[in-house]
């Protein structure tokens, strides 16, 4: 028998572990980040530096920042295509660390067509995409790529776009599946269609038969570190950007959506538990002219939607199923005049007992014409809450922000403006309405001095948890025939 003393003992020692455990075995994705709002307070820190480095100079009356950090890492370097590759140190958020083809050649696409999908033509972006080697792809001239069919993307590829006009249409479109470290940038993808049922080369040694594609503009399937940014998209068949089977550590930023249905799917389906291991951020993005739904529509994992700008929605703006986390802070959500779509968000098929724990969560967003966020679940995170001194004022600076979403130089029908006529535009009374000064050199309410760093929790090893297991299991078996170590979990 053992003493009353020791199953004491153990059983503190396995309710002062359980959070570990559940933490560790909830890792369910490769490169999923363990602590998520290390990576929200992180994307925070970054916008503070670019926003006070763009007041610093509008002091001395030069320069060209926008507080846009992804933009002003390189932008403002009058040289940059001496540097493209510069790019890839430039990200934010969970698809931060996407490298694309960061450390290759350049690859220069001289050749528009798709004729052949099982050989593509030397020039052709088709052949570019598929090389097994990193490869930083860029044009020689603008041009129209009608795609014969989806377009399949190999590992440690960047495709750029800037300093031409490229456009992508025709069949399926961008397809990232199964690889990893891609970034397209500065790209218009438009009426992308469903089509397949054809041979299709992925790489230099494999063809294979592929069915029918769903017509989405990108479709990330089983990927991680990929980063899309600076792209127009519009009028596909089915989503314009779509991520499911267990993609994670992504960015989705400075883009400009228009004239969709449903916008954005994260998440398999509800049953698919590997996406719990989803994190995805949006950050800066426009939400413009004729969009109804999904921007994004969520399932499990964890989704940071920051400084993006909503203007226009038929349906709801941020949906989800399936206890997704959705942390809102700085966007600006404008509803439409339609008195029953006035909520940004949407729990699908979901009652309220079943969805009153799911963490969505609004901070310092900008509700306007009506709009309220209906927040769920916890408070804020104790660290995020602790470093934060007052509420957060990054809505009012939205339109810098965004002001260069969607491909650069490209022709924007609902700049500075809302794209509903009917009636004048007022504040509502939602969920995380700011009001009061709206300077920009506090942004967020903090500033991340060099003595402040967040800390990750300490590292649990598969071994230790197993031994861990081990050593109760042999301790408590004993009681009740181990129904008690059952109970406990």
């Amino acid at each position: 028998m053992h003493p009353p003393i020791t199953y004491i003992l153990l059983f503190c020692l396995l309710t002062s572990l359980l959070s570990v455990i559940k933490a560790t075995l909830n890792l369910s994705l490769p490169y999923q980040h363990p602590n998520p709002e290390v990576v929200v307070q992180e994307v925070h820190r970054r916008i503070n530096v670019s926003i006070q480095h763009r007041r610093a100079m509008l002091d001395i009356g030069g320069g060209c920042i926008t507080g846009n950090p992804i933009d002003d890492c390189w932008k403002c370097d009058p040289n940059w295509g001496t540097d493209r590759q510069r790019l890839a140190d430039c990200g934010i958020g969970f698809g931060r660390y996407a490298l694309g083809g960061k450390g290759g050649q350049y690859y220069v696409v001289t050749d528009s067509s798709d004729h052949d999908t099982v050989n593509p033509t030397p020039g052709t972006l088709r052949h570019a995409v598929l090389q097994t080697e990193p490869l930083w792809i860029v044009f020689a001239s603008s041009m129209l790529i009608k795609l014969k069919h989806e377009l399949i993307i190999n590992s440690f590829k960047t495709i750029d776009g800037r300093g031409v006009n490229v456009d992508i249409t025709g069949g399926g479109c961008i397809t990232i599946q199964y690889v990893t470290n891609v970034i397209i940038h500065n790209i218009r993808i438009f009426n992308c269609k469903p089509s397949g049922n054809a041979m299709i080369r992925s790489s230099p040694t494999h063809v294979g038969r592929r069915g029918l594609s769903d017509g989405d503009g990108i479709s990330i399937s089983g990927s991680r570190n990929i980063w899309i940014d600076h792209c127009s998209l519009s009028h596909c068949t089915d989503g314009l950007i779509d991520a499911i089977l267990g993609s994670t550590a992504i960015t989705i930023s400075n883009n400009y959506f228009t004239y969709h249905n449903e916008v954005m799917l994260m998440g398999h389906d509800d049953a698919y538990l590997p996406d719990k291991g989803m994190q995805v951020t949006f950050a800066f993005n426009h939400y413009g002219k004729g969009l109804v739904q999904r921007m994004p529509r969520c399932r499990h994992g964890y989704f940071h939607v920051v400084n993006n700008d909503f203007t226009e929605w038929k349906m709801y703006a941020i949906g989800g199923s399936a206890n997704p986390t959705i942390n809102s802070q700085g966007n600006r959500y404008i509803a439409p005049p339609d008195p029953n779509a006035k909520e940004v968000t949407k729990r699908v098929d979901a009652n309220e007992k079943n969805w009153v724990g799911w963490n969505w969560r609004t901070e310092g967003d900008l509700m306007e014409n009506g709009a309220f966020f209906v927040p769920s679940g916890e408070d804020l995170n104790a660290m995020y809450a602790k470093a934060t001194s007052v509420d957060p004022k990054s809505a009012f600076l939205v339109d810098q922000l965004t002001m260069n979403a969607g491909v650069f130089g490209a022709p924007r029908d609902d700049v500075g403006t809302v794209s509903f006529g009917n009636g004048p535009i007022t504040t509502g009374g939602g969920e995380g309405r700011n009001t009061g000064n709206h300077d920009d050199d506090d942004y967020f309410g903090i500033t991340f001095g060099s003595g402040t760093s967040a800390k990750l929790a300490p590292p649990t090893t598969l071994f230790s948890i197993s031994l861990i297991f081990l050593v109760l299991y042999f301790n408590i078996v004993t009681i009740n025939g181990g129904r008690f170590f059952m109970l406990l979990l």
